[in-house]
């Protein structure tokens, strides 16, 4: 049987709640309402409906854990992905199609930048989260809210606004921010951080090799901004403007003597180059101004090279494979027609 998919898993869940004459959602979670999420998020400048839903999302303690591999008693609020607070507001909340997760940067980051929202991972094995996002892409890279500013949430009436602006002072916000910090560090220096590494060898052994002549303009090897301002400065200058509905590639690569792009994809578990992600490219390419456009999918080993291809066989012809185990050569894809 196909494993159902996530906005088919809450779709349904939420059509048995109505089906059983309950709401598919309470109107208060850990007793807060929607309306004193967006009084205390206006009082930081932040309200938008979004992010009052997305905080929202993050108090169920209702539902449990959408993450299959948790134990049944641990529940949605100790642990959410992007596509869980995503599915959560659209279609559990409002009935109608799960929010793009490329909208982290608009409901998700400026909450995570004052720290009442902290990054978090799922430990599949110790079946736990660890702080911070130590996986690029990792779809067990997670959030929850920070405990303080739950409390803030909760206070009494004439209580709420005194805690908040305590809680938002700039010296309490550096040290909460500090603290998450090396806290994140240590779970990135006990994880295996084997797609980030292959990312810096396609940055500093592939590229150099096999592709002379172009510079590297773009790294997307961690979970925080998309795209930073040095990055997007190079990126302005070479005529590019990466929006939230362009496909990120894990590296981005310009030629500026034949003005041309080139991408690379590097798969530890997932991600390749495919005919989906060509197309996008090229489309970007093209409203940029780019005569041309190349596209290598980067493995560590030969193992992992065959156990993707073998069961996807998803690599486009006319573009590349490199394997860092194999670094001397790269790979051409080509198809024979009948």
């Amino acid at each position: 049987m196909a494993v159902m998919q996530l906005a088919d898993r809450i779709l349904a869940v939420r059509a048995a709640a109505i089906e059983r004459g309950v709401a598919p959602v309470a109107d208060v979670l850990q007793g807060v309402a929607k309306a004193r999420i967006a009084e205390t998020l206006r009082a930081l400048d932040l309200e938008t409906a979004d992010r009052v839903d997305a905080v929202f999302a993050l108090l169920d303690n209702e539902h449990r854990s959408w993450f299959t591999t948790l134990p049944n008693d641990v529940k949605f609020c100790e642990g959410a992905s992007i596509a869980h607070v995503g599915c959560h507001v659209g279609i559990l909340q409002r009935g109608k199609s799960k929010l793009d997760r490329e909208g982290r940067d608009y409901w998700i980051k400026p909450l995570r930048e004052i720290g009442a929202i902290e990054p978090i991972y799922l430990d599949s094995h110790a079946k736990l989260f660890l702080p911070g996002h130590p996986k690029a892409k990792s779809p067990n890279s997670a959030y929850r809210l920070d405990a303080a500013f739950v409390e803030i949430l909760r206070a009494p009436e004439l209580e709420w606004r005194s805690k908040l602006a305590a809680w938002s002072s700039e010296d309490a916000k550096r040290e909460r921010l500090r603290f998450r910090a090396v806290q994140a560090e240590a779970t990135r220096a006990a994880t295996d951080t084997a797609h980030a590494d292959l990312i810096r060898a396609c940055c500093d052994v592939y590229a150099p090799k096999f592709l002379p002549g172009y510079d590297l303009l773009f790294v997307d090897d961690s979970d925080g901004d998309r795209v930073s301002e040095v990055e997007r400065e190079a990126l302005y200058g070479t005529g590019l403007d990466l929006s939230l509905g362009d496909a990120m590639p894990d590296v981005l690569l310009h030629h500026r003597g034949r003005n041309a792009l080139w991408i690379i994809e590097a798969v530890t578990s997932d991600g390749e180059v495919d005919h989906h992600k060509v197309d996008r490219v090229r489309e970007f390419a093209k409203r940029c101004g780019k005569s041309d456009v190349g596209f290598t999918t980067a493995y560590p080993t030969w193992k992992v090279a065959a156990q993707r291809q073998g069961r996807h066989k998803n690599v486009p012809p006319g573009t590349y494979i490199w394997i860092r185990e194999d670094a001397a050569k790269q790979f051409r894809a080509e198809s024979f027609e009948v």
